[in-house]
This record gives structure tokens, C-alpha cells and sequence, in this order.
């Protein structure tokens, strides 16, 4: 357990239990390594718990605070921001020190009416409405559990959860409606509340132009929207900041661990992530030795000399060697170098000037004649991931998407590449970071989100533009493997 000041009461020690594993998992997408994470994590923690000491007997009614998760969770990014003022930043993730020195972090604690609206909706929600949304959309808490937690009636939390999420989407409305607006976003802001709120609602090509250009308006469309699952990344990413999608990503493995349907690594220890590579490549190198076996048991049965001349084991793309056994697909024999030629009956010998020459028994072979089906076809690359590609929203001349990768094999760095079927552009990308040539596109790995464990996800987003259509991307390849789709 981490050296933390002690829990003042039996409440204090539950909501260590309850919160620690979350606080963890984000300060060790902060950081280097294990160690600084724990470290990371126990300032953070800490620093939080001293922050909700102090609030207790605040005023009640209005909020005017967020949710335990999402306090701590700040009082993680407060931290680390404090070590990079303090020359400790070298312990951090390169990409989280450049976020730090950037405008989009300077938000965080600039102007209350310039922060992000998520930010400002969840905390101007009832307390216990903002933590009922938290727990469901971003710790991804299945609702029993969340009910237990809050004390609600398992039997009606699905009900209340809707309910919350239309308060969010009202209290973002009015956040945006109070932020320092221009007159252009001023006079969208009523047709992007009634956009947004109907499931069936299009995008007029106006307000899409407009989205498509100014980002304060683009951010409160996300935060806005009811339907399409947008409100965890929206919400993670008012909140958090830096991380916000990986950190998403993170706990819904996580809950999945908790229901037994997912990876028993716990979130936010690397180490367990390496044990589990460990076990894989131990396992793959255990059967490989017994591929390589039977391939030598194969090439000891075979005749002296085959007809290429090309060691069996050294193929990657070779098939498996039948059992001496069975008979081989290819009914031509194949020729030896101490023996005749295949053919050995008499041929009848026509009425031509031109002689026909009859096998004989010579010690020295005729040269084979060349087999077209000798070699075998090379055998399909294994399909080792699966690919998600969800489209979240689409407007005239432009669209935003997810991409969810599942692997089967551990991975040290990766690079997805597809093929855009109508012409699309990839635009703003979030945990990944984009190249296109034409149709051609790849996404590479961020550093903080190079490891990945065997039946690990990968996911990130982007911004596209238009062409004219928009199909599904197609030929997704991971690290040059083919991948299944959905």
C-alpha cells in the first residue's frame, strides 16, 4: 500500500478502496515507468484527500465541486504539473511535458468561462447526479454495481441514468451559452442545442461548415450530443485533459477484468502487462520447437535431394510435411538425382523421320522437367486482430470516427494502415498520429500507448473530410498483418 496520509475514518479507508486503482491508472499514463507511478499516484492521492478534508462542510445545494474520481484525477494533472515547475518533468511522458507547455493545458486553470464545457456542466450538476454519470460513462461501472455504490434501486438506475444524461446535455447547453462568444457562434448556439438533442436530427450544411472550423463550438457539439456514446470521451476529456481517451480505454478493461470477461492484468501495473507478454512468447517459443520438430521428423522421411534444393525448416511460408504415410497432394513423383526419370514405360514409337529416344537406366539423370504445381501456394498470413471502425457522426463535409484494434500478440510499438474507399482525408487524431498518401493511411502509436498486452485494444479517433461518400476504410492491416473487421 502506498505511503499515504492515514484515512481519518472507516469512510475515508472505503474511498481509498474505492478510488486508488483509478488514480493509479492515470498517473501511470503520466510517467515512465512502475515505480514513478506509484510515486506519482501517492502525491496525487494525497494532495486530493487533503483538498476533500478541507470541503467538508461546504455548503450543499448547487455544486460547486466535481465527483471524488474526477477531483483526484485533477489533483493528478496539479501534480504533475508541479513537477515540471520543480525540474522533476524528466519522470514524465514526453508528450504529457509538451500538453503541459501548451495553450490546451493553460485552459485547465485559465478564465472559469474559458475552461472546457464539460468541465463546467459536471461541475454544475448535484453531486450525486455528476458521480452517477462519472461511474457509468467513464469508470464504465456496470449499473448494479453503481447502484450498490450510491445506494440507488438497481431496478430504476437505468431510468435516472437517462435522466442525468439530459441534465448534462443542459447544463453544457448553458455553459456554452455563457462562454465569451463571437456573434457568428452566438447564432448557432440555439440550432446546436436542438440539433444535438434529437437522435434523427441532420446537420444544416451551414452549421456544419461552421463546426468544421471553429473549435470551441466543435467541443460543445460533443458534449452535447445524447446519442452516439459520445459523453465519455467527452466527459474524460473535459475533465482530464491529456490521456483522456487511453485512460478511457484503461477502465472499461478494467471493468471488464472485474466481470471475468477480460484480461487479468490489473489497470495501470506494467508490470503484470510484461508477465503476461512473458508467458506468450514463452508459450510461442514452446510451439515453435514443436513445429520445428516435426518439420525435421518430415525432412529425415523425405528422399535424398528434393527438387529445389532448399532447406524445408528455413521457410517461413512453407506448409506442413505429410506423414510418410500419406499421400501427397502433387501425384508427380519427384525426380531423384540417382535414379531415372518418372516416366519409365515404352512409348510406341510413330512413323517420323524424327527418333524418339528410349529411357534407359543411365547413371547420370536427365534433367527434370519443370513442374508448375511443385511448389506449393504460400500459406495465408494468420489473422492475429480485430478491427472496430465506428463511425460516430457525420455531417455534410465531414465526419468523426473511432477505431478499436484487438490484438492476439503482445506489441512493443504499432501502425495501422487502411485504405479510404471514397476519397475521405483523415484530419485531427487523437492517441495516434496520422500519415496519407491518396487512399493509403497510417496510424502510429503515441508513446504512451506504444505497449500493448496480448487481447489488448488499442483505440483512437479522428476528424475526416469529405470527398462525397463515405464507406467504411477497408484492407486494415496491423503492423503489416491483415486484420479481421467487424
Amino acid at each position: 500500500m502506498p505511503d499515504l496520509s492515514p484515512p481519518q475514518d472507516a469512510a475515508e479507508a472505503a474511498l481509498f478502496a474505492e478510488c486508488w486503482d483509478a488514480v493509479l491508472s492515470y498517473a501511470d499514463l503520466c510517467t515512465s515507468g512502475a515505480g514513478t507511478a506509484h510515486q506519482l499516484a501517492d502525491e496525487a492521492f494525497t494532495l486530493g484527500m487533503r483538498e476533500l478534508r478541507a470541503a467538508q462542510g461546504a455548503v450543499r445545494g448547487r455544486a460547486t465541486r466535481l465527483p471524488v474520481i474526477p477531483r483526484l484525477l485533477t489533483a493528478v494533472r496539479d501534480t504533475v504539473t508541479g513537477w515540471e515547475s520543480a525540474g522533476r518533468g524528466h519522470k514524465l511522458d514526453p508528450d504529457l511535458r509538451l500538453w503541459l507547455n501548451s495553450e490546451a493545458a493553460a485552459r485547465y486553470t485559465g478564465p472559469p468561462l474559458g475552461r472546457p464545457v464539460a468541465l463546467r456542466g459536471l461541475r454544475d450538476m448535484p453531486e450525486a447526479d455528476a458521480t452517477l454519470l462519472w461511474l457509468a460513462e467513464v469508470e464504465a461501472l456496470p449499473l448494479p454495481t453503481v447502484a450498490r455504490r450510491l445506494g440507488l434501486d438497481p431496478l430504476t438506475t437505468a431510468a435516472e441514468l437517462d435522466q442525468v444524461r439530459v441534465l448534462f446535455h443542459d447544463r453544457c447547453h448553458r455553459a456554452h451559452r455563457d462562454t465569451p462568444l463571437d456573434a457568428e457562434c452566438r447564432s448557432y448556439a440555439r440550432l446546436l442545442d436542438a440539433v444535438t438533442r434529437s437522435p434523427g436530427a441532420e446537420t444544416p450544411e451551414d452549421l456544419s461548415r461552421h463546426l468544421a472550423t471553429c473549435v470551441p463550438c466543435a467541443e460543445a457539439a460533443a458534449c452535447l450530443r445524447l446519442h452516439g456514446g459520445g459523453i465519455p470521451a467527452a466527459l474524460a476529456g473535459g475533465v482530464i485533459g491529456w490521456g483522456a481517451l487511453a485512460y478511457l480505454e484503461r477502465r472499461r478493461r478494467a471493468a471488464e477484468v472485474r466481470l471475468g470477461v477480460g484480461t487479468a492484468s490489473a489497470p495501470g501495473t506494467r508490470a503484470d502487462d510484461e508477465a503476461a507478454r512473458g508467458r506468450v512468447l514463452r508459450g510461442s517459443l514452446l510451439a515453435a520447437a514443436g513445429l520445428l520438430s516435426a518439420v525435421a521428423l518430415g525432412v529425415s522421411l523425405m528422399p535424398f535431394g528434393t527438387p529445389d534444393d532448399t532447406d524445408v525448416s528455413a521457410r517461413d511460408d512453407q506448409k506442413p510435411i505429410a506423414a510418410p504415410d500419406t499421400p501427397h497432394p502433387d501425384p508427380t513423383p519427384a525426380p531423384s538425382h540417382s535414379a531415372a526419370p518418372a516416366t519409365t514405360r515404352t512409348v510406341p514409337v510413330p512413323a517420323s523421320p524424327i527418333p524418339t529416344p528410349t529411357p534407359t537406366r543411365s547413371s547420370k539423370p536427365a534433367p527434370p522437367a519443370p513442374k508448375p504445381s511443385a511448389t506449393p501456394p504460400p500459406t495465408p498470413t494468420p489473422v492475429t486482430c480485430q478491427v472496430d471502425y465506428h463511425l460516430d457522426d457525420q455531417w455534410s463535409d465531414g465526419f468523426q470516427a473511432t477505431v478499436r484494434v484487438t490484438t492476439d500478440v503482445p506489441l512493443s510499438g504499432w501502425q495501422l494502415a487502411w485504405t479510404f474507399p471514397d476519397g475521405q482525408h483523415i484530419g485531427q487524431t487523437w492517441d495516434a498520429t496520422p500519415h496519407q498518401t491518396g487512399a493509403q493511411v497510417t496510424a502510429e502509436a503515441k508513446s504512451y500507448n506504444r505497449e500493448v498486452a496480448a487481447h489488448g485494444t488499442i483505440a483512437f479517433g479522428f476528424i475526416g473530410r469529405l470527398d462525397g461518400g463515405n464507406g467504411t476504410p477497408r484492407g486494415f492491416r496491423l503492423n503489416g498483418n491483415p486484420c479481421a473487421t467487424d
